[in-house]
């Protein structure tokens, strides 16, 4: 165990690499650069940028290097001094405008994927054993219905339900006298009373589509020989369920971790956008639109190693869960 997590850990460096790569590149791809973006959206305005002014910036941001030269200094500055360069929209080091956001995203994204698994599994349990049942069809209208509504609809409607019936506002994730405050228990407090509203909606969404494989996956197992001859010789029904099908129909769960990490920092952007949420989500979607090459850069680098990250988890997880698979193999 502990030499495949080391090889693992090691065959991450380069793929961070080539994930790096790849965004710089991909980034760069659309026609223009940040500056010329920036001088269209003047323009849109009615103001003007000489070509002249254009060019010196250009070359005091480095934009009239060629496209390597960007990305050695990039990646060497990361590698070597653990800088992220500066953004060119806000004028700030990179990482002075990410940590907080991403600090805030990964205990929103980690809050909801607790909340979806304790919600989904045991429904989708409940739903595999008791077939048929009241609440079996009660549990898959809901989730068809959660299937069908967006998101970014059900949080227009918590927002509305709530300004209008109880006069509160639930946007952001801080009061008002803790959005720009330093760190305290305070604000630790602040922050765990606005979290579970972004955090029901998210989990919400993504439940509806678990509880649906959770069910399935369970009803599969329950049919299986083994299943049979365990229940034969008169194992407890309780036992068998959870000893056996339910450990195997967990599989999925795990396997999907990778993705489901930064599949819910990418999913919940346009959710953070309606609940002007200051998660990593508004301002890599803000960077991709001004072309902010450094910022963006960072951000997809960053989802890179929480996919990496959530890939290397679910594979000891499943190792620990399910016997079968040997990560010598």
């Amino acid at each position: 165990m502990l030499a495949y997590t080391l090889k693992r850990l090691l065959l991450s460096i380069p793929t961070l690499f080539v994930i790096s790569l790849l965004s710089f590149v991909l980034i760069q791809l659309p026609p223009g650069d940040f500056l010329s973006t920036y001088a269209a959206t003047l323009a849109s305005m009615g103001e003007q940028v000489s070509g002249d002014t254009l060019a010196l910036l250009r070359e005091a941001y480095g934009l009239d290097q060629p496209m390597y030269i960007q990305y050695l200094k990039w990646i060497g500055g990361i590698v070597l001094r653990g800088d992220f360069g500066l953004s060119l929209e806000w004028r700030q080091p990179v990482a002075s405008l990410i940590w907080e956001r991403m600090g805030l995203t990964i205990a929103l994204t980690l809050s909801t994927l607790v909340f979806t698994w304790l919600l989904a599994i045991p429904i989708g349990i409940y739903s595999a054993t008791n077939q048929y049942s009241l609440l079996d069809y009660v549990f898959t209208t809901i989730g068809f219905i959660g299937l069908g509504v967006p998101g970014f609809m059900l949080a227009l409607v918590v927002m509305w339900v709530s300004f209008s019936y109880f006069g509160a506002d639930v946007g952001g994730l801080f009061s008002d006298g803790y959005k720009n405050a330093p760190w305290s228990f305070g604000r630790v407090i602040d922050l765990l009373s606005h979290l579970w509203i972004p955090m029901a909606i998210l989990g919400m969404e993504g439940s509806a589509g678990l509880i649906r494989t959770m069910r399935a996956n369970v009803l599969d197992e329950l049919h299986k020989p083994y299943v049979t001859a365990a229940r034969a010789r008169g194992l407890d029904e309780t036992v068998l369920t959870y000893e056996y099908p339910v450990q195997v129909a967990l599989n999925p769960f795990i396997s999907t971790l990778g993705w489901a990490l930064p599949g819910l920092v990418n999913g919940g952007t346009i959710i953070s956008v309606t609940l002007s949420l200051p998660t990593a989500g508004p301002l890599l979607l803000r960077a991709l639109q001004s072309q902010d090459m450094y910022l963006a850069g960072a951000f997809i680098l960053l989802l890179g190693s929480l996919t990496i990250f959530g890939t290397l988890m679910s594979d000891l997880l499943l190792a620990w869960i399910d016997p079968r698979i040997r990560l010598d193999q």
